[in-house]
């Protein structure tokens, strides 16, 4: 692991945008938990509702079942707010009605933190990511733009939503290109407990062999020797 930088805790609000359930409990809740325990605002948005995810399960069921389970693992962290915004699971496009759905919630939440998952092609080890969370970080870093236009999705300004430009950074949680981290070592608890609350999803995947302590702690122990912790979150940042 990179030596990592410490992450800035200058900010009040964060938005976290994901495309899926379970996208930020596969690292970034742990931090999730830090900061919301220092009083920080942070909502999350999610693009779809995962309803293409367990195999066994039709999407109309999924969907519920999947709604249920983000709504309790965001609360083991602290997190009050959860919008779904509907698009369809394993079929995401980068295009315009995403931008707009995107930069809405900006407009709507007014973070100075934008949140997401590893957006680049692979990840740490070299497997390829998925094409959900690709096109969620392409449109995430347009979105913010659009958000501080006025002249882009004119129409949201009939909505109340006025430009919002105060988003600072974009972070993506476990990006191979990671440089930055946060000491998660008094926190990873919270993040594991908030992967077992995903309990239909983890159990869909037909891996009994997977444990989610095991997991997250391999993680946040790699990335805590490239910070100088026991355990730590690494993040790609992009500066807007």
């Amino acid at each position: 692991m990179t030596t990592l930088e410490p992450l800035a805790e200058d900010w009040s609000s964060a938005l976290a945008v994901v495309a899926h359930p379970d996208d930020l409990e596969y690292g970034a809740a742990a931090a999730i938990a830090r900061w919301t325990g220092q009083g920080k605002e942070i909502a999350y948005c999610l693009l779809t509702s995962g309803e293409a995810g367990i195999d066994s399960i039709p999407p109309e069921r999924t969907r519920v079942v999947r709604e249920a389970e983000q709504h309790a693992s965001a609360a083991v962290v602290g997190v009050r707010t959860v919008d779904f915004l509907g698009f369809p699971d394993g079929v995401l496009e980068y295009g315009l009605p995403l931008r707009r759905a995107v930069a809405r919630e900006i407009r709507l939440r007014r973070p100075e933190i934008v949140i997401t998952n590893n957006f680049r092609d692979t990840w740490e080890g070299g497997e390829l990511n998925q094409a959900d969370h690709i096109a969620t970080g392409r449109v995430i870093l347009d979105a913010v733009r659009d958000a501080g236009n006025r002249w882009v999705f004119p129409e949201l300004l009939d909505e109340g939503l006025e430009p919002w430009s105060g988003v600072r950074q974009v972070w993506a949680a476990y990006s191979p290109s990671a440089g930055h981290g946060v000491d998660v070592s008094e926190h990873l608890d919270a993040g594991i407990a908030s992967l077992r609350a995903h309990e239909a999803y983890l159990a869909g995947l037909n891996e009994p062999d997977f444990d989610p302590a095991e997991f997250l702690e391999s993680l946040a122990r790699t990335a805590g020797h490239g910070l100088g912790s026991r355990f730590a979150v690494a993040f790609e940042v992009t500066r807007m």
